[in-house]
């Protein structure tokens, strides 16, 4: 192995936060890192809000990520409210929700120019021995120590390991919006401020908060307030409707912001006006640009293929029920920089000591997202979104 081992680690069409951590992790122990991006655009200014959890804050330290002021913004209260807008439930359960475009453009600044490739996707593996050889779009043929496939839940590492390996619909959708803080009226943010709230109904589940900015700023006035309807849909024709964009094209997962057709958005604002909370009914018709994603379940029979490994959500497909989708990837990238540390170079122990302890890691998160959206959708497998 060369004195500074490298890897090469491909991100998702989206944009793939594991990638940036796996970067960001495995340059602190002192690899050469490289990291091929499908996607051509620039990515900070997409996806919505999470939770910001105590891996992913691990994550930074480890890969030694420097940040200036908060990462989120702060809530006191966890409320539930009914359709008429009453507050049903409300206890004190103080977290911090932050904004994947803030994740995204800290750990992106935190690597060197040129060392994120846009625009460039994998198109074969060659495992050998002691290194891979991937082959991208754009003719590069690069050999690794390691490739890592963070490219999440439609992967194309996973696709070119483990072909016909694919995700399961949930029998569920998300529809989500951002707004800005001042566009929502002043009582609707009376009620939605300081909390995180839900509105809990037969076969629909809405959730609210309020984010960074989209430059960033935590400051009053500034954020924006994030929310995400999850609403059952069985596959079939109300799916592949939901599913066509306003140009008339099918997508195979998630409608992007901006491309959501017309009647969709119309259909969306009406139902939110009739089976939602006036608070939360006006942060849908306040939304400029809604998107929507299809909810998946997947777990990979394995994530080590030689010196190639999947990861994050290229790995396991987690309901966002759990919070834990980019802790997931955090605590897998992480667990990974530190096995191969502590091995006195012997990647292939790493590996398998890593795969040992992140695959059960994947399992148990995996079953838990089923059984939450179980509870909260009441759909209840697979077999259930035909």
């Amino acid at each position: 192995m060369p004195s500074r081992p490298t890897s090469a680690i491909t991100g998702g069409a989206g944009g793939s936060l594991g990638g940036l951590f796996a970067a960001t992790s495995l340059r602190s122990i002192g690899w050469d890192v490289d990291v091929f991006e499908r996607s051509p655009h620039d990515l900070d200014s997409r996806g919505g809000g999470l939770v910001l959890q105590p891996d992913v804050l691990d994550a930074f330290r480890f890969g030694g990520i420097d940040y200036a002021g908060p990462l989120g913004v702060r809530s006191e209260y966890r409320q539930f409210v009914d359709a008429r807008g009453d507050i049903a439930q409300r206890q004190r359960m103080p977290q911090t929700q932050t904004a994947w475009s803030m994740l995204y453009g800290t750990l992106k600044a935190s690597l060197p120019a040129g060392m994120i490739r846009s625009g460039v996707a994998l198109a074969d593996i060659v495992r050998e021995d002691a290194e891979v050889r991937a082959r991208f779009s754009d003719g590069a043929d690069v050999r690794a120590d390691l490739l890592i496939g963070a490219d999440g839940p439609d992967s194309t590492t996973r696709r070119l390991l483990l072909p016909g390996s694919l995700p399961a619909y949930a029998g569920y959708v998300a529809w989500r919006g951002l707004v800005p803080e001042p566009r929502l009226d002043a009582a609707a943010a009376a009620q939605l401020t300081n909390a995180f709230t839900f509105q809990q109904e037969a076969g629909h589940q809405l959730l609210a908060y309020l984010i960074p900015g989209e430059d960033g700023s935590t400051v009053p006035g500034e954020r924006r307030w994030n929310w995400v309807w999850y609403r059952r849909l069985p596959a079939g024709d109300a799916l592949r409707a939901a599913l066509t964009d306003r140009h008339g094209i099918v997508r195979t997962h998630s409608i992007p912001p901006g491309a959501m057709s017309d009647a969709q958005r119309r259909g969306l604002l009406d139902d939110a006006g009739m089976q939602l909370a006036p608070a939360l009914a006006a942060l849908v018709a306040a939304t400029d640009a809604p998107f929507m994603q299809i909810i998946q379940d997947y777990r990979t029979p394995r994530m080590v293929f030689g010196r190639a490994v999947l990861l994050g959500d290229a790995a396991f497909v987690a309901r966002p029920h759990t919070g834990a989708g980019t802790a997931k990837a955090a605590t897998n990238t992480v667990s990974l920089a530190r096995a191969i540390d502590a091995s006195g170079g012997d990647v292939d122990r790493a590996l398998a000591a890593w795969q040992s302890t992140q695959w059960q890691y994947g399992v148990r998160l995996t079953d838990w997202g089923i059984a939450l959206g179980k509870r909260i959708m009441g759909v209840f497998d697979a077999a259930h979104a035909a």
